[in-house]
């Protein structure tokens, strides 16, 4: 039984995990990004087949093949994105404004961020039980994303910062070239990580259970 300074340690890590865009780029000890690929590895897969694999993205050359695949995506999506956010009050426009200049940031230094994790996945090896229902498929998810969100955490614990974004899938043939990949493997994740520029992380603001969460059935009161 573990003890309460590991629980807080836990639950601390958890609510202040927030997207860290700016980042250093001092290098990353390799003990360090064993112990967040370690904290991946970690993670629960259905029939524990782990149909995830992580390539480590340190090369300068790889580095700026991702970085020129990145920016012209989050640039369309941010362009798009504030154009819907444009009517909105000045307060609130501000915060995505914020939001909105750390992505540019990010995008404009994703070269220099001390390592990439790109979080690639092989359906073949996953039990997709909604594959055939008629909506988009989400099982599969179940069996990557809480290696990506245990690898998060870690980052959490060592002082590293860290964001997850999926708009290189857009280009998802250039990522794979560009590092190799599979035709059999799919990309899920690109999670850039390093140690961040000012606080980092810090309290999030999420929606509580009284409003994310119902009792007995849908749409039932959680208190």
């Amino acid at each position: 039984m573990r003890d309460n300074g590991f629980m807080a340690d836990l639950y601390d890590a958890m609510s202040t995990q927030r997207a860290v865009r700016k980042l250093r780029p001092d290098p990353i000890p390799q003990e360090v990004i064993e112990r967040v690929v370690q904290a991946a590895c970690w993670a629960p897969t259905g029939g524990n087949t782990q149909p995830w694999r992580v390539v480590v993205v340190t090369g300068g050359a790889q580095k700026r093949a991702l970085k020129a695949i990145y920016e012209p995506e989050w640039r369309r999506y941010s362009a798009g994105f504030m154009k819907m956010m444009s009517a909105l009050p000045p307060e609130q426009l501000a915060k995505w404004e914020r939001v909105a200049a750390a992505g540019d940031h990010l995008a404009e230094h994703l070269d220099q961020a001390p390592a990439i994790l790109i979080f690639c996945a092989n359906p073949a090896m996953m039990a997709i039980t909604d594959a055939k229902l008629d909506r988009v498929s989400m099982v599969g998810g179940g069996s990557v994303y809480p290696a990506v969100q245990n690898a998060m955490l870690a980052c959490v614990a060592e002082g590293l910062g860290c964001t997850l974004t999926t708009l290189h899938c857009l280009r998802e043939a250039d990522v794979k070239a560009a590092l190799d990949i599979p035709d059999e493997w799919a990309t899920v994740a690109m999670v850039p990580i390093g140690y961040p520029v000012g606080k980092g992380h810090g309290p999030t603001s999420r929606l509580p259970p009284q409003q994310m969460a119902y009792r007995d059935s849908f749409g039932e009161p959680w208190t």
